[in-house]
């Protein structure tokens, strides 16, 4: 059988946690900021863990993460 290959675009947006879940970051945080207010912004900031219904299609793009 051949390898799989990996969706590079996913690759760069994913990484595994010591746990094994996927983390990844928000989004909306790259352009029209000034409305968004500092406390809604602060929270973009952080990353979030992907969540249970999407981690299924996830393993399939990602196999080797």
């Amino acid at each position: 059988m051949p390898k799989i290959k990996t969706k590079r675009a996913a690759a760069k947006r994913f990484s595994k946690t010591g746990s094994g879940k996927l983390k990844r970051n928000k989004a909306y945080k790259s352009h029209i900021l000034t409305k968004k207010s500092t406390k809604r912004k602060r929270n973009l900031r952080k990353s979030a863990i992907t969540d249970a219904t999407n981690v299924k299609t996830m393993k399939k793009i990602l196999p080797y993460l």
